[in-house]
């Protein structure tokens, strides 16, 4: 049995995502800040539930603690929990703005990382995926033929940016676990509004890569096509 949580689980791309691995043999559990929606999710999905808000440190030490109580080690995590943030002109964007977008999608992936690898060492194959986007890549957004460069998002693709930098890095500094960045293309959610692909073709990175097992890659950058330029 593999254990696999998602931040954000309970929407979008990470509910897709639990779905289609709850379809394969995962068990998984659904973060979700908000309690209700949270269990509303699981239920539907037959998955279970934790709080886990990922810019409050206690919450996420919560959480892991409860997993850790229920099952004694986590397989597979996915950081998939993520905001837009506002689309304010680069002169009219402040720290604090910026501030926020990177306390969830930055910041958020660290803590959580932090207060799970004692429960991902204790698998016999742990993985931990990054929800990152082609909107961070350096080698999209500067390609005029790509639909990455029409977009001037500072404060969400500079923090999609930084979420490959922690995939490499970490990767580099704990080779004992795989851990790969995916980029979901331009999917339609809540979290976008628009995007030409199903949310099925949306998560198709994200179950690839979080079912690679011990002897999968590591330090990647991919989309449902394959690799993605930094």
């Amino acid at each position: 049995m593999t254990l696999t949580l998602i931040t954000g689980g309970n929407k979008g791309l990470g509910y897709e995502a639990a779905r289609r691995l709850i379809a394969i043999g995962h068990t998984v559990y659904i973060g979700a800040r908000n309690a209700d929606l949270g269990k509303k999710a699981a239920e539907e999905l037959g998955a279970r539930f934790v709080q886990l808000d990922v810019t409050d440190e206690n919450s996420v030490n919560a959480a892991a603690a409860e997993i850790m109580t229920n099952e004694g080690r986590l397989d597979v995590l996915i950081n998939n929990a993520g905001i837009a943030g506002g689309h304010s002109k680069p002169e009219e964007l402040t720290a604090d703005d910026t501030r926020r977008v990177y306390e969830t999608n930055v910041f958020g992936i660290v803590r959580v990382t932090h207060a799970f690898l004692p429960l991902l060492r204790k698998s016999e194959a742990p993985v931990i995926v990054n929800v990152s986007s082609g909107l961070g890549s350096f080698g999209m957004v500067t390609d005029p033929e790509k639909i990455e460069s029409k977009v001037n998002a500072l404060a969400y693709c500079s923090s999609k940016s930084a979420v490959t930098m922690l995939t490499v890095q970490y990767a580099k500094g704990l080779p004992d676990i795989r851990i790969n960045a995916v980029d979901p293309g331009a999917t339609k959610t809540d979290l976008t509004g628009h995007g030409h692909q199903t949310v099925e073709e949306g998560t198709d990175a994200i179950v690839r890569m979080a079912t690679i097992g011990k002897e999968g890659p590591t330090g990647t950058f991919t989309d449902r096509n394959g690799e993605v330029p930094w």
